[in-house]
């Protein structure tokens, strides 16, 4: 079945860099005006010259996803700007990777109100737009550390396990709706000099390879595609199969 995603409306949230920006090109390629939201203005303004260099439209707003006004604003632009919303990518967020004896509790909050609480604010005021106009779908970008960890990533980790559950509570409330809500768990995804990783980096990976921005693309292609709107509330785990991989010290 071909994709077909002619004239439709795709907020991508931290569309500046990396898995947003990719995000943002799969979208345009597929035939969709993707709108890019970020607090980063020059990664917004790369972005928005990169499509426009491939002969693609797109919209930019400013945004800092953990400011509720901020998030209101964005998609009462949306609606002024092009009337309706198709789909949404939640994707912005970061982490610190600190210890918990040391983290500041003002650190904790600016990561989960980031990537947590920016997601639950952006999906209910994307939602109150797609319900207008037929529905839509919401993907949410959690984390594989969702479900494991590394040392000093509580913060962090917290954030992206509570988007698993915010997934499919928000499914179950919005299905009446006719809104879709998943979420995709990325491991190892490379945003930088790929030709730098070394060959102990892939071999590490079942799948013998580190992953790539466009592995993300074409998932999120995937849950947004309106013949698969019996997929919600769940998630996929895009990690070269890194989580189901037994590590013993040798």
């Amino acid at each position: 079945m071909t994709l077909n995603y002619e004239d439709k409306h795709v907020l991508i949230t931290g569309a500046g860099a990396g898995i947003g920006r990719a995000l943002a090109l799969a979208y345009a390629e597929q035939g969709a005006l993707p709108i890019l939201a970020d607090r980063d203005e020059d990664g917004l303004e790369k972005t928005g010259l990169l499509l426009e260099e491939a002969g693609y439209h797109s919209l930019s707003i400013q945004a800092d996803m953990s400011k509720p006004e901020e998030i209101a604003k964005l998609l009462k632009d949306v609606e002024t700007l092009v009337g309706r919303l198709d789909i949404l990518i939640n994707n912005a967020g970061f982490g610190i990777w600190k210890s918990p004896y040391e983290l500041d509790i003002e650190e904790w909050d600016s990561v989960v109100n980031t990537n947590l609480r920016g997601t639950f604010v952006c999906s209910r005021e994307a939602a109150k737009l797609m319900r207008t106009t037929g529905g839509g779908a919401i993907v949410n970008i959690s984390s594989t550390r969702a479900m494991m960890s590394e040392p000093n990533s509580e913060a962090y980790a917290a954030s992206k396990g509570g988007i698993l559950s915010l997934t499919h509570a928000m499914a179950v409330s919005l299905g009446p709706d006719r809104i879709t809500v998943n979420a995709i768990c990325p491991g190892w995804i490379e945003n930088g000099d790929y030709g730098k990783l070394r060959e102990e980096d892939h071999a590490q990976h079942p799948s013998q390879r580190v992953g790539r921005p466009e592995d993300i693309a074409r998932a999120c292609l995937y849950l947004t595609d309106p013949h698969n709107d019996f997929v919600t509330g769940t998630h996929i785990t895009i990690d070269g199969g890194m989580t189901r991989k037994m590590i013993y010290e040798e």
